[in-house]
C-alpha cells in the first residue's frame, strides 16, 4: 500500500511515490526480474519502469549484448520484448499495483508506432508512460528521434494525443542542446522528463580487432556517467522549474549521497539502474541513507531538496 506519511514520500505528476527511487527500464524486466532475490521488494521503489516495449515482438541484437567497463557497463539489447499486446494482456495483470507505481516504456522506429503503443498502454492499468525517444527513426535514415529537437517534439505531440496518462520523456545526452530539446517537448505536451538516457560508447577486443558488442556500439551506464548526468539534470531543471515539470534524475546512482546530489541538482525523483546488477538490495540502503540525511539536517520532507543547489557565482570557462 502507498504510504503518504513518511519523509521520503513525493508527488510526481499527480501520483504518490513511497520514495523518490525509480527502478529504470531495462534493469528489472517487466517488474519481476529481481523478485526471486531474498530481501528484494518493489515496495522499496516509488515506481518501476517496465522494459522497453514496441508494437510487435522483437528478438533483439546479436551477442555480445552487455560488457562491463571501468565504472560502468555497455549494453545493446536491441529492445528485445514480446510486443505491447502481450505486455498489456499477460504481464500487467500479474503485477501488484499495491506494491508500487508501474510505468510503461514506449519505443518505436516510426512516429506511428509510438502512437499505437502509447494508445494501447492508455487502455490499461499502467500508472504512467515513459517514451524512449533515443530510438532510430527508420524514415529519416536512422537518426535517433531524441537527438533532433523537432523530431523529439513530434513524438511527444503524437503520444500526447494517444493518452491522458502522465507522459514522461526520456532525454538523450547525445545531443547539442538538451535544455532546448526539453523546452520543445514541454510545449508538445510532456508532463515530466527522465534525464539522462545512456551515452553511446564502444569497447574493442584487441586480439580480434573487433568491437566487443555485437551491435558495434552500446549505451554506457553506471558511475562513469554520473557527473554528466548531474549537469544535464541541472540544465533541464532551468527550463522545467517555471513550468513545474518534474524530472527523474538518473545516471550512475549507487548510494544515498548520489541520489541526494540528483535531487539538489533539480530532480524530483531518482532512477536506479546499473547498481541493481551487482546489488539488488541497493534501494533499501539508499532509502535508509536518505532518511539519515534528513534527520541530520533536520529536514522533514525529501521534496525540499529538489533544486536547492547554490551555485558558486557565475559559470565561467572550463
Amino acid at each position: 500500500m502507498i504510504q503518504t506519511s513518511n519523509p521520503l514520500c513525493i508527488e510526481f505528476c499527480g501520483l504518490t511515490f513511497n520514495t523518490p527511487l525509480v527502478l529504470l527500464s531495462g534493469c528489472v524486466g517487466f517488474g519481476e526480474e529481481y523478485t526471486r532475490v531474498r530481501g528484494f521488494s518493489n515496495r522499496d521503489a516509488g515506481a518501476v519502469c517496465l522494459k522497453g516495449t514496441t508494437l510487435e515482438p522483437r528478438p533483439g541484437n546479436p551477442p555480445h549484448r552487455v560488457y562491463e567497463t571501468p565504472m560502468g557497463m555497455l549494453n545493446a539489447i536491441g529492445l528485445q520484448n514480446p510486443g505491447v499486446d502481450h505486455v498489456v494482456d499477460n504481464i500487467l495483470p500479474e503485477l501488484d499495483f499495491d506494491e508500487t507505481r508501474f510505468i510503461a516504456n514506449v519505443s518505436g522506429s516510426t512516429v506511428e508506432e509510438y502512437y499505437e503503443v502509447t494508445r494501447r498502454f492508455d487502455d490499461s492499468a499502467i500508472d504512467a508512460i515513459e517514451i524512449n525517444i533515443s530510438c532510430p527513426n527508420v524514415k529519416q535514415g536512422g537518426v535517433a528521434f531524441g537527438n533532433d529537437p523537432q523530431m523529439s517534439a513530434r513524438v511527444v505531440e503524437t503520444c500526447r494525443k494517444a493518452t491522458g496518462k502522465p507522459l514522461i520523456t526520456k532525454l538523450s545526452p547525445n545531443q547539442t542542446d538538451i535544455a532546448g530539446n526539453a523546452r520543445l517537448c514541454i510545449e508538445a505536451g510532456s508532463d515530466a522528463f527522465a534525464v539522462i538516457n545512456t551515452m553511446m560508447g564502444m569497447a574493442i577486443d584487441i586480439d580480434e580487432r573487433q568491437p566487443v558488442i555485437g551491435n558495434n556500439q552500446g549505451g554506457l551506464s553506471g558511475p562513469a556517467i554520473k557527473p554528466i548526468a548531474l549537469l544535464k539534470v541541472h540544465q533541464v531543471y532551468q527550463v522545467c522549474r517555471s513550468h513545474q515539470i518534474p524530472i527523474i534524475g538518473q545516471g550512475g546512482v549507487t548510494s544515498a549521497e548520489d541520489a541526494i546530489e540528483f535531487l539538489i541538482a533539480g530532480a524530483s525523483a531518482v532512477g536506479v539502474g546499473t547498481a541493481l546488477f551487482y546489488d539488488p538490495l541497493v534501494c533499501k540502503k539508499i532509502n535508509d541513507g536518505m532518511r539519515t540525511y534528513l534527520e541530520k539536517h533536520q529536514l522533514s520532507d525529501i521534496q525540499t531538496l529538489t533544486g536547492s543547489l547554490q551555485l558558486n557565482g557565475q559559470p565561467g570557462c572550463c
